[in-house]
């Protein structure tokens, strides 16, 4: 008899273990990213880790039992997204740095750290579009795995880069073996086998560097550095393998191209022509625009190690910058909202959205969409994120006040759930 009470006990405890606990979240006003407006007088039940029902007070029935966190005073909505990110790297001169003093140890340390606070800043989903290695891939499986904290990531590893281009290291003795900050691979073949490696060594996506960038010295931003027929070759190897193409482009004559070979987004995009508008909305190519980085890179580069170079490049396409991607995202072209995170310190990722809605003239909820419903269609999960609606995940971030009526409140980021469960509570 004693030993059928004993197996009975341990029964029950296995079963309570098993079971997923109930969870809803009372908030004055909910966001929508699929309505115009706010939802009042908001519920979310989350049941484990996937959102149960969702709406307002009267339509939503909170099941019995269920553990009830109050939010009033606040809005709710789906955690956010950032689109082009760089984990494990900080502000300075563009990675060279850290490559020439330090391992790959010290890049997969500052990503543990930089993955809290990008959490507890309320985006709940990355992209990391490079790490110098491939400590991104170990953060995102750790992760997911539970042994560190931080936001869901689908990484590049390494990324492509052509010799003496952006993300090569430029401006030493011929005589040094320099790393590079990606990959650096030339013509046909070389891509071929360096589009392999990435995938083998767990990239999700592959980040191709199409023109010259800011925070590299001996290029330019409108130095095309593939050829057509090269980003044809990545985008074609990647494919083969169910992988799709980032390309960072900041000029028209590279980022044209790479959407003719067919990427499925263009990061930066700071110089877009009449042409590139065209092509990407013909072929659904989404823009992901990095506007604070400029910002930061010109008002405080000068103390956070960023070379004088870099800041005069940042000055010089600065208006045209705010300009044409104001003219594409009027003109139709899919933004998906991305910062550029490491020009500038982790955990000021929602400071691109003032700029969208001040400097770009995009409706708050138009700029919400970017780092929520767009950027799911990007990432291809919008059948698990983007909206608070039944069967996706459990990521809800809340902020005090309408982010609809002060878009800043999203850099003060109260409350943040991950998965069903509580990273961060007022």
């Amino acid at each position: 008899m004693k030993l059928e009470l004993a197996l009975a006990f341990i029964l029950s405890i296995a079963s309570g273990l098993g079971a997923q606990e109930t969870i809803a979240l009372k908030a004055s006003r909910m966001i929508d990213p699929r309505r115009d407006g706010p939802i009042d007088n908001a519920v979310v039940v989350i049941r484990g880790d996937r959102i149960e029902a969702a709406g307002a007070a009267f339509a939503v029935t909170v099941p019995a039992g269920a553990r009830v966190l109050d939010l009033s005073g606040y809005t709710i909505l789906p955690g956010l997204m950032d689109c082009h990110v760089h984990i494990t790297g900080t502000p300075g001169d563009g990675g060279d740095t850290q490559k020439l003093k330090e391992t790959p140890a010290h890049e997969a340390i500052r990503g543990v750290a930089h993955a809290k606070i990008t959490l507890e800043a309320g985006f709940t989903t990355i992209r990391n579009v490079g790490s110098g290695n491939y400590a991104d891939a170990a953060l995102r499986d750790l992760i997911e795995e539970g042994v560190v904290p931080g936001p869901r990531m689908w990484v590049a590893t390494r990324g492509l880069g052509a010799t003496g281009g952006h993300a090569d290291i430029n401006g030493w003795s011929s005589d040094l073996k320099l790393p590079g900050t990606a990959e650096i691979a030339d013509g046909i073949d070389e891509l071929r086998k360096a589009v392999r490696t990435q995938i083998k060594n767990g990239a999700d996506l592959i980040k191709v560097t199409a023109t010259g960038g800011i925070l590299s010295v001996g290029d330019a931003v409108t130095h095309q550095q593939y050829s057509l027929e090269e980003l044809q070759a990545i985008v074609e190897t990647a494919g083969m393998l169910g992988v799709k193409v980032a390309a960072h482009a900041h000029s028209p004559r590279g980022m044209n191209d790479a959407v003719r070979a067919g990427v499925i987004s263009i990061e930066h995009g700071s110089l877009i022509d009449d042409e590139g508008i065209r092509l990407m909305k013909e072929r659904g190519t989404f823009l992901v625009p990095t506007l604070y980085t400029l910002d930061f890179i010109i008002q405080e580069g000068a103390s956070s190690g960023v070379p004088q170079y870099s800041i005069d490049k940042a000055k010089s396409i600065a208006k045209q910058q705010r300009e044409r991607l104001s003219a594409a995202f009027h003109a139709g072209v899919k933004f998906a909202y991305g910062t550029d995170a490491a020009v500038f310190p982790h955990g000021r990722n929602a400071r691109d959205f003032r700029i969208l809605v001040e400097e770009l003239d995009v409706q708050p909820i138009e700029a919400i969409r970017t780092a929520t419903i767009n950027a799911a269609e990007l990432i291809g999960i919008e059948d698990r994120a983007g909206t608070l609606e039944p069967g996706k995940w459990a990521d809800v971030i809340a902020v005090a006040g309408n982010p609809l009526e002060n878009i800043t409140l999203l850099e003060n980021v109260r409350f943040v759930m991950k998965g069903g469960v509580v990273y961060k509570s007022p």
